[in-house]
């Protein structure tokens, strides 16, 4: 094992099963989905990317801002992603729009999303850093 005692986390590990087609059962130590190439039975490898890398940003945003004792009332995000023509077709630009509910304070929005950006989003910081990467936000009234 590669564990290295000194690292803040235990390594993350998946297990993936091919169930027929191009589809996967995939386990972690406490969750379990499926994965599609086709995008039928589950989200594809690519979605499931782009889905973790909003929801790494969403999930830091939202850790800060509660820390921060901010009231927030609710958080979503949209990812939008464009991809190279070509094999590998990978993200060439990435966008996430995130709507803000609660009264917070735009300042305490733009820093939440750049902390997220700039030094604790794992997610991002394991993929290409060449990929043109935005963030905006909307700060909305509560529902």
């Amino acid at each position: 094992m590669l564990y290295n005692h000194a690292m803040a986390k235990p390594p993350t590990i998946v297990d993936l099963e091919w169930t027929g087609s191009l589809t996967f059962a995939v386990t972690t130590a406490k969750s379990a989905m499926v994965v599609d190439g086709h995008s039928a039975a589950g989200p594809s490898p690519v979605e499931t990317l782009a889905a973790a890398l909003a929801g790494c940003m969403s999930a830091d945003v939202v850790d800060i801002l509660v820390k921060g004792r901010h009231p927030l009332s609710a958080l979503r995000a949209r990812l939008e992603a464009d991809r190279a023509p070509d094999n590998p077709h990978r993200f060439v630009r990435i966008a996430i729009a995130f709507t803000v509910e609660g009264s917070v304070p735009a300042a305490a929005v733009e820093r939440a999303l750049a902390l997220s950006h700039e030094t604790y989003c794992s997610v991002w910081h394991s993929m290409r850093q060449d990929i043109p990467f935005t963030t905006r936000y909307e700060l909305a009234a509560d529902r």
